[in-house]
């Protein structure tokens, strides 16, 4: 039997997919991209704002019609939607056969199999329980990377988010689950592992009475095969001195920091449910360029947030510009039912969250289109991630970028290279997000 599966929203989400995968595989089933094939479909799906629960929505709804139309045996919702929305969805997508929660992805094969057999079904287990750890993951994203996520839930509770409703509060995966998992990564591959989680800096509080990140990260640096290790989801203050030693001590560690700080308005700030100020925040960006100056610090915004006036945002726009951010991404603020930011009086429109967030988004091209032209000049470390058709130009990432979200480095070289290879890049120009280099040396 084919399944076909459709992995939407973060890159954690994509994890609990190959987890699924590598049930289903274990089991003996199949798989397929092709639709007219398939038997069975699972949509993994996502709510965490307005766009990605439309997303989820629509594929529903378009492999409801596959179904009808007799392509299709059965469907299956899991995810973030089914686990938020079961009524909903029970009532609207009547051809949706069986429903799989967040903490229930262990019983896809059951679920699977009830479909198969004519049966429906609801799969959900308490967010309470340990996260579910399969070590024979179906790794979809090339084989030369994956995400280890460290962690399930949030115990943050900002104002504007939904996450602890869909995955419950903050649960970590044990040290060495996560280290037999990282080490069958590397035996299959895997050169760059990334670490994430709602918040991977809260990694080991609930399980050993203290933050252990920064124990996580030796244990995994010792794994022979693994060249780098990215952290992503670093929440601003919840970050410790022995994460930052650690960072600058280990060489495996990318010198890359993802830090979601969301706004820099103290008001803002409050109103969001954060925990930090913009002192605290210009204070911790300071402190980590002096302790790492090489450090690539990536972040995330928010505009237009219920009661941001026109001064809060002047206040952020003069945040970014000072602080020039080598990475960064805004979404404009997205009304969520069911958390206290939607109740808030002040909601402000749509189309000036857009406004405001364009405005962000050109201020911040300036200073990375600025920033890639300073690394002209510069011989980095880079992975090969593939090849352009039909040119001798390789496609490469450097410790500055992580996949999907960041830029790219385009390697001209009539040598022949390989998917996963390390090689060190004279960068020669810039284009834009992106730079272009010639081999140096190759490391692999």
């Amino acid at each position: 039997m084919n399944i076909m599966f459709v992995s939407l929203g973060c890159d954690k989400n994509l994890v609990d997919t190959e987890m699924m995968l590598g049930l289903l595989q274990g089991k003996g089933f199949c798989f397929t991209d092709d639709e007219t094939r398939a038997d069975v479909a699972v949509v993994n799906t996502c709510c965490f704002i307005g766009d990605a629960k439309e997303e989820s929505i629509r594929t529903l709804l378009e492999m409801a019609e596959l179904k009808k139309s007799g392509n299709l045996k059965g469907l299956i919702a899991a995810g973030c939607l089914a686990q938020r929305y079961r009524e909903e969805i029970r009532k609207e997508i009547p051809e949706v056969d069986a429903l799989v929660g967040t903490a229930a992805i262990e019983e896809i094969t059951a679920a699977v199999t009830q479909v198969l057999a004519g049966k429906g079904g609801d799969h959900y287990r308490s967010l309470t329980q340990a996260p579910f750890q399969c070590r024979e993951r179906v790794v979809t994203t090339g084989g030369h990377f994956a995400y280890l996520k460290i962690a399930e839930g949030c115990n943050k509770r900002c104002t504007y988010c939904i996450i602890p409703k869909v995955r419950g509060d903050y649960r970590s995966i044990p040290m060495e689950a996560l280290e037999s998992q990282a080490r069958k990564l590397a035996e299959d591959g895997v050169r760059e592992l990334i670490l994430v989680a709602q918040e991977t800096t809260l990694y080991g509080v609930d399980l050993y009475g203290k933050k252990c990140l920064p124990q996580l990260l030796c244990r995994l640096s010792e794994i022979e095969g693994i060249r780098w290790i990215r952290l992503m989801y670093c929440y601003p203050e919840e970050i410790t001195e022995e994460l930052i030693d650690t960072m600058a001590q280990e060489p495996k560690i990318c010198h890359y920091l993802d830090i979601p700080i969301q706004h820099a308005s103290d008001s803002i700030l409050r109103r969001m449910g954060r925990r930090t100020t913009r002192e605290e925040l210009e204070m911790l960006i300071g402190h980590l360029r002096e302790r790492i100056p090489d450090i690539c610090l990536r972040t995330t915004l928010i505009s237009g947030f219920p009661g941001e006036t026109q001064e809060d945002f002047e206040e952020l726009y003069r945040f970014v510009n000072e602080m020039e951010f080598d990475r960064l991404g805004v979404f404009a603020y997205s009304r969520e039912e069911d958390t206290p930011a939607a109740d808030m009086p002040d909601q402000i429109p749509d189309s000036v969250s857009e406004a405001r967030r364009d405005e962000l988004m050109e201020l911040q091209q300036a200073v990375a289109f600025e920033k890639a032209e300073e690394m002209v000049g510069r011989t980095l470390t880079v992975m090969i991630e593939g090849k352009v058709a039909d040119e001798d130009v390789y496609v490469a990432r450097t410790y500055r970028d992580a996949p999907d979200v960041d830029g790219y480095l385009f390697v001209n070289t009539a040598s022949v290279l390989t998917t996963g290879d390390f090689v060190q890049v004279l960068v020669t120009d810039s284009n834009e997000y992106d730079l272009i280099g010639e081999i140096a040396e190759d490391l692999s």
